[in-house]
């Protein structure tokens, strides 16, 4: 019920922000949200939703599909901002694992498994302490520590680093290691 109405108070806040950027989606003729399902809790699949960020010529690399627009909105996180409208629904909340591709649910351990015992969250553990740059084990152990850790004591740490996270804007797509999809776990 907290998540829901924080959920619903910074729709409201940020209704001028989410107008503007809606406004020069509409302005560009381009389509506004990117919409992928996901697994949630008990992986239960739900579609997660965001502001697109990129073009859909999936010829191009990911670096050269990324829109201007793009560029700024995940700069400074913005892209993420539709994920509120998950919460409302119930499908997420603001603390826990990021909800993953749907094809890697197979390829998950009985250990890593254990993610969708909660919530997807916008952001979690994994996020603020291993990073887009770890290895697949270390950021799927870190959402299972999350998992068997949870606290609000933890819950509030992952608020900090999130904080920081937000004020200092990330790398840009051409700084940050490529992309690698789940593949399994090695022997």
């Amino acid at each position: 019920m907290i998540a829901f109405l924080t959920a619903l108070c910074l729709i409201t806040l940020l209704a001028p922000l989410w107008l503007g950027i809606i406004l020069i989606y509409i302005l560009n003729g381009k389509g506004i949200f990117f919409l992928q399902t996901r697994p949630g809790k008990d992986e239960k699949p739900f579609t997660l939703i965001k502001f697109r960020t990129m073009t859909e010529e999936t010829h191009l690399p990911e670096s050269e599909r990324i829109t201007p627009l793009g560029k700024f909105l995940r700069k400074y996180h913005l892209d993420e901002l539709p994920q509120l409208i998950n919460i409302l629904k119930g499908e997420m909340n603001f603390i826990g694992p990021r909800p993953l591709l749907m094809e890697y649910l197979p390829l998950y351990n009985d250990r890593q498994r254990k993610r969708h015992l909660v919530r997807p969250g916008i952001t979690g553990w994994s996020q603020v302490k291993s990073g887009r740059t770890a290895s697949w084990q270390e950021r799927l152990e870190a959402d299972v520590w999350y998992v068997e850790n949870r606290s609000l004591w933890v819950d509030c740490q992952i608020i900090y680093q999130t904080l920081i996270l937000f004020v200092r804007p990330k790398e840009s797509l051409s700084d940050a290691k490529t992309f690698v999809k789940f593949t399994g776990n090695t022997p």
